[in-house]
C-alpha cells in the first residue's frame, strides 16, 4: 500500500482524531481540520492525495464547501462523511453515512485512483 496524504475535515473532535489515528496506523500521512477554512489552509500549504470531509460544519460547510471542492479540487478524490444529509441534496462525491466503517473508507482510499464512482 502506498502512503497517501489524507486531509480529514470534521468538526466532531472525537471522530476527527480517531479517524486520523486509524489512517496513520494504516500507513497514511494525515492532516486534520475542523472546518472548511482550516482545510483550505492545508490545501494551500500541502500536497493532498485524498480529502475526507464532513458535509455539515459551522464554518464553511455544506453546499458552499462541496462547490469549492468540486471547482478547486476536481483532481483530488473526495469522500463525504455525514450523519445528516437530506435525500434531496445531490453530492458529486461518494458519501459514507455516519457511523461508517473506517476499514471500508481505508479500502476505498487505498484503491488505485482513489475515489470510486457513486
Amino acid at each position: 500500500m502506498a502512503s497517501q496524504t489524507i486531509l480529514v475535515v470534521e468538526d466532531d473532535d472525537g471522530l476527527r482524531l480517531s479517524l486520523r489515528d486509524y489512517l496513520v496506523t494504516h500507513g497514511h500521512q494525515v492532516l486534520v481540520a475542523s472546518d472548511g477554512v482550516g482545510a483550505i489552509q492545508h490545501l494551500i500549504d500541502s500536497s493532498v492525495s485524498v480529502i475526507v470531509t464532513d458535509y455539515r460544519m459551522d464554518l464553511l460547510g455544506g453546499d458552499y464547501w462541496v462547490r469549492f471542492l468540486e471547482r478547486f479540487c476536481s483532481e483530488t478524490p473526495v469522500y463525504i462523511i455525514s450523519g445528516f444529509l437530506p435525500p434531496d441534496i445531490e453530492v458529486p462525491f461518494p458519501v459514507l453515512t455516519k457511523p461508517f466503517d473506517y476499514g471500508e473508507l481505508e479500502r476505498r482510499i487505498s484503491k488505485e485512483g482513489g475515489a470510486e464512482p457513486t
